[in-house]
């Protein structure tokens, strides 16, 4: 039985098409015969709607096909390093991956946070070269680079000695040579059983299965997926869960799911080396090892990257709070982030003094942005902080905070500017590589320096710039780093805007709003010029006067309001501020809305910033 079973991974950067690559292999492999509705929708393994827009995959996913009397099963990895939580649990079920690359790009930084994970777990690869019928296509250089990729993660002989598959997945292709001709995908069908070795597992010893995803049906209640690592597994027989802590759980195995194509199929037994969906035990968590006996030992689990940074969820307070979602109670809020951390393992959720705010710590403001664009859309009203990140203290008491391994692939002709923003930024440069026009920049830099920095990257190099970082380790303090050094414009009434008075504002900064739209005290309406706060006033109107017409002041020229994105909101407000999400509007706001009670919470800091200095 296990002989027939291939777990396998798929490794891609954003947008080199792997998710297209796994619906032509499901499509290929007869999967959807018996339900071609699906095979007609593309992008198939990107579920969530947030995925389809951003072209990312957050939530690692599982699908399987059968291939002459092979089961192999998939599991979609993130390329985003915020969610590396997924990765390294992913590696403890396969035994191979696809990796897929650009036959124009190349492999990016993005793929070698998740492929040098892979590696490290000793998993076999074969590499994917896809998008050959591109124009700009030089599948050998691409080989070339993937080659030297390898080698500088340390990859062993074996490791080394990968297959390769030249493909187009759009065109559903695959061959082992430029110069064959092929029209299907046989080509990589037969390498994935030939070169990826069947389970490591044992058929004949007792039940025990390492729990690597969590999912939650209403039903059912929690469902843990994972590989048998041994044994056999049946519906209603006994079960034991040992929890993180060491605690035993007796309970009963009430369903068992095996994958086809992309739908869970119940079935009444599992065996060793496939990876189920079990239910049965209401509070299973993510690196605990359900068996059958007491005497059997909890299987090593790989530790997930810890969280650096945090944000504050508040319940919106504001007056136009309740306009646009309906879930904007404490109750609600709370009930919802636990919901999440259910199954989001990266990400925790803890109280604070004040009953109507959260504090929620994750792998990167990303990570978290996502999370609040996904309840902006299921109705939810939040208003969330800046990021913060997570100190510790090293044995004699000093600071330590996160540093980031951070990879830059920029044009030549940004990398001025880009190493001067890094330098403020208190990065330290490891490595700069030239090919062509296009500059790879590596750096150690604190995570602290990382917030807004891609919001620059995007402005200074047009949108040309591609980034990623993973949790390198927590070091030393590496001093103050100034952040946005503008002020800002800070509305002093409740009503709507008026274009009249925004044509008076918009000489001291740039707008974020247009007339027509709601604004209270204490919002934020644009960005100063210089560094200060401005109170504003964006509702006023022009008096009428028996003096001037109505008519008067007509022509007024309003240059277009700066609309930011969520994570672009998020990088931006200060540390007084907040991002106000609903689902139909993002506002800015100060923390505190009357301007009287800011001025002396700011008067108190400085007295006590005074203190301090001089006890020092």
């Amino acid at each position: 039985m296990m002989k027939h079973i291939r777990n396998i991974a798929i490794i891609a950067h954003v947008d080199h098409g792997k998710t297209t690559l796994v619906d032509c292999l499901l499509k290929q492999s007869g999967t959807f015969r018996a339900n071609q509705a699906i095979a007609a929708e593309e992008r198939i393994m990107d579920s969530m709607d947030l995925e389809r827009e951003k072209g990312i995959t957050i939530k690692a996913k599982n699908a399987a096909f059968k291939y002459k009397d092979y089961h192999i099963n998939i599991v979609d990895t993130p390329g985003h390093a915020d969610f590396g939580g997924e990765v390294e649990r992913i590696m403890n079920m396969i035994d191979g991956v696809l990796l897929v690359v650009d036959a124009a790009e190349g492999p990016q930084a993005q793929t070698r946070f998740v492929l040098r994970k892979a590696l490290e777990s000793g998993a076999k690869p074969i590499v994917v070269i896809n998008k050959i019928d591109r124009e700009r296509a030089n599948p050998h250089k691409v080989l070339d680079l993937v080659f030297d990729l390898f080698v500088s993660l340390h990859a062993t002989d074996e490791q080394l000695d990968f297959p390769v598959i030249y493909a187009s997945a759009k065109e559903g292709f695959a061959k082992r040579q430029m110069d064959h001709f092929s029209g299907t995908m046989e080509p990589l069908f037969e390498d994935i059983i030939a070169h990826i070795p069947p389970p490591r597992a044992h058929a004949g010893e007792g039940f025990q299965l390492l729990v690597a995803n969590l999912d939650y049906s209403d039903y059912l209640g929690r469902i843990a997926f994972g590989k048998i690592h041994s044994g056999i597994i049946k519906v209603g027989a006994p079960a034991i869960c040992i929890h993180g802590d060491g605690r035993r759980e007796s309970s009963k195995i009430t369903a068992i799911y095996h994958f086809e194509g992309l739908k869970r199929i119940e079935v009444q037994e599992a065996h060793a080396g496939d990876i189920v969906g079990v239910t049965g035990f209401e509070e299973v968590f993510i690196g605990e090892t359900i068996t059958d006996s007491e005497a059997r030992p909890a299987l090593p689990f790989v530790p997930i990257d810890p969280p650096t940074i945090q944000m504050q969820f508040a319940v919106n307070d504001g007056p136009l709070a309740g306009q646009d979602g309906s879930l904007v109670t404490a109750r609600h809020l709370r009930e919802r982030l636990l919901k999440e951390i259910r199954t989001n393992v990266a990400l925790r959720v803890s109280d604070t003094d004040a009953p109507n705010i959260f504090n929620v710590s994750g792998r990167g403001e990303m990570q978290i942005a996502i999370l609040v664009e996904q309840m902006r859309r299921e109705g939810y009203e939040v208003l969330v902080s800046r990021p913060e990140v997570i100190y510790r203290q090293d044995p004699g008491g000093g600071i330590l905070e996160p540093i980031e391994r951070l990879f830059l692939e920029i044009p030549k002709e940004f990398m001025g500017p880009i190493l001067e923003n890094l330098s403020n930024r208190k990065a330290e440069i490891q490595n700069i590589n030239h090919h062509g026009d296009q500059i790879s920049i590596e750096s150690l830099i604190p995570m602290r320096g990382l917030i807004g920095f891609e919001t620059d990257l995007v402005n200074t190099t047009r949108g040309l710039g591609v980034i990623s970082h993973l949790f390198h380790q927590y070091g030393p303090h590496r001093g103050e780093i100034i952040n946005r050094k503008n002020g800002s414009l800070v509305s002093i009434e409740d009503g709507i805007a008026t274009a009249y008075a925004l044509n008076m504002n918009q000489e001291r900064g740039r707008l974020f709003i247009e007339p027509g739209e709601k604004v209270y005290r204490g919002m934020i309406v644009g960005e100063n010029a210089r560094e200060n706060d401005i109170p504003v006033n964006p509702c006023k109107t022009k008096h009428l006067t028996n003096m001037r017409s109505q008519g008067e002041g007509k022509g007024i020229q309003l240059e277009p309001p700066l609309k930011m994105s969520l994570e672009r909101a998020l990088e931006y407000i200060g540390p007084d501020e907040y991002v106000e999400a609903t689902p139909k509007n993002l506002r800015l706001r100060k923390k505190e809305l009357d301007e009287t009670k800011r001025k002396r919470a700011a008067q108190r800091q400085g007295v006590r910033a005074v203190a301090d200095a001089r006890k020092e």
